[in-house]
């Protein structure tokens, strides 16, 4: 027995067979495009280290080795891991840089 739509005359079994839900494959087509979508949201901080969490760091380490806090020691201990820290940022995203430029250019 065949299920026709009163207002059209269509078969229904046509109808709702059009209206499968998409095979495998195109499942994890669809699930790539949302994932590489949602990657322009993903934290580009590549080294977020929280600035409280370096402070201690410093100042613990220049307290040991330096002195007591206040004293020039201590000023010149904490100026050389700031400039000591910026290069290593520097370093690494110059690197990052680099590498996706090799990419971009096939090498």
């Amino acid at each position: 027995m065949m299920q026709t739509d009163i207002t059209n005359g269509t078969d229904m079994r046509a109808l709702t067979a059009s209206m499968t839900p998409p095979s495998v494959p195109m499942r994890w087509l669809m699930l790539a495009i949302v994932g590489f979508a949602l990657t322009g949201c993903a934290n580009l901080e590549r080294h977020a280290v929280p600035v409280e969490a370096t402070q201690n760091d410093d100042d613990a380490y220049c307290r040991q080795s330096a002195g007591p806090q206040g004293s020039d020691a201590y000023v010149a201990c904490r100026k050389d891991r700031d400039v000591q820290r910026g290069r290593a940022d520097n370093r690494i995203e110059r690197q990052h840089r680099n590498m996706a430029e090799r990419m971009l250019n096939g090498q």
